[in-house]
């Protein structure tokens, strides 16, 4: 009897070990499956989701039919600001792009004819707002964040014939690359006061503003007027409203 039962414990364990390692090996299986697919979803995932900053860094390059008035590009080992764009094709040849670049280090300007499939380094720069506080003698302007109030100085040069339409706490913006100063610009639409009329036409006055510059005008601005002009091209926007 006693032997029967030790017989019965035997088969017993063993069908139970045996059953154990069928269930475990079958659960470790078809576990691994889902983890592994996890793994490379969630890799997937990150690489998706990664900050555009990891992408987006130095060295990226940009054709020249891409360029636009105000880029700023890297050439030869040099930084330059795009200052006039035009397109063009002659005949049937291949187009071609003149630029006037304005090199933002030494000030020099360049004029030269690309291909549009010629390929530059875009600097990336940093822009920002200032207001304007006053004008030393030497032409060096200076400069106040509103948000730190911390002063800056940049040369006149870098607002270029904009410079004139600079008012007494005008908010200026400030373009910086590697934390240097390389260009600087003004409002689009600046309010200015006729100095002068120097010439009239029925259809038009040619007056002088208040800081300079020449500009036509309709019939009916006079002396005095205070107008809206447009600081990229100098040209008469409206009468100003009160």
């Amino acid at each position: 009897m006693q032997a029967l039962v030790r017989h019965k414990l035997r088969l017993f364990n063993s069908n139970f070990n045996s059953l154990f390692r069928i269930s475990s090996s079958s659960y470790l299986h078809s576990s691994s499956a889902p983890l592994n697919s996890l793994a490379s979803s969630s890799t997937a995932t990150n690489s998706f989701t990664a900050p555009w900053s990891t992408i987006q860094r130095r060295g990226n390059r940009v054709f020249a039919s891409d360029i636009r008035v105000g880029n700023t590009i890297g050439k030869q080992g040099r930084i330059y600001e795009v200052l006039k764009v035009d397109h063009s094709q002659e005949g049937r040849g291949k187009a071609t792009i003149k630029v006037e670049l304005r090199d933002v280090l030494q000030g020099t300007k360049v004029t030269q004819r690309l291909g549009t499939n010629e390929d530059f380094e875009k600097a990336y720069v940093q822009e920002k707002t200032f207001m304007y506080m006053c004008t030393d003698q030497d032409g060096t302007i200076v400069l106040m964040d509103n948000d730190t109030l911390d002063q800056i100085e940049v040369s006149k040069d870098l607002f270029g014939k904009n410079s004139s339409y600079i008012q007494d706490e005008m908010k200026v913006k400030v373009q910086f690359y590697d934390d240097k100063p390389i260009s600087a610009s003004v409002p689009k639409r600046v309010i200015c006061t006729v100095k002068e009329v120097i010439a009239a036409t029925p259809r038009n006055k040619k007056v002088i503003l208040d800081n300079g510059p020449t500009i036509e005008v309709p019939p009916h601005i006079v002396a005095g007027d205070a107008i809206l002009v447009n600081t990229e091209d100098d040209c008469y926007i409206e009468r100003a409203k009160a």
